[in-house]
């Protein structure tokens, strides 16, 4: 066998280690309310194995491509929660999701005390969405 051969072989084999690894995509769902939220998900997500992610803020859809012998499914879904963001398998630790900015915050816990402003500060015609404040 020639160099050349011998070359070509080797750069075949590597090529298909290299290329050869299999891609995973999926779609699953991840809290979230704004595109804060999108730039932390993607941002937690930038990281060896991923290939590509992508979170649709109105959907609350997170397309991700992957290759599994890099990471694992349930290493996605912590690396999200460590940011902050629930997803259809886990959840954020809630010291984590306390810090995140408050129009990020996507669970649906309202203290009673901040249903309504106070009296003297809004007209009681004003529309109630205008009353409620975080």
């Amino acid at each position: 066998m020639n160099f050349k051969s011998l070359f070509s072989l080797v750069l075949i084999a590597l090529s298909l280690t290299v290329f050869g690894q299999r891609k995973i995509e999926t779609t699953f769902i991840v809290d979230g309310e704004c595109d804060m939220c999108k730039k932390r998900i993607e941002g937690a997500l930038d990281t060896k194995g991923i290939i590509f992610s992508e979170w649709d803020v109105d959907k609350k859809q997170l397309f991700v491509a992957y290759k599994p012998k890099k990471i694992s499914i349930d290493e996605i879904h912590e690396r999200i929660n460590s940011v902050g963001h629930d997803t259809e398998r886990s959840l954020a630790p809630d010291s984590i999701y306390e810090g995140i900015h408050h129009c990020c915050r996507y669970r649906a816990t309202v203290s009673p005390h901040m249903m309504e402003a106070p009296s003297d500060t809004l007209s009681d015609d004003a529309p109630r969405h205008i009353r409620s404040h975080e």
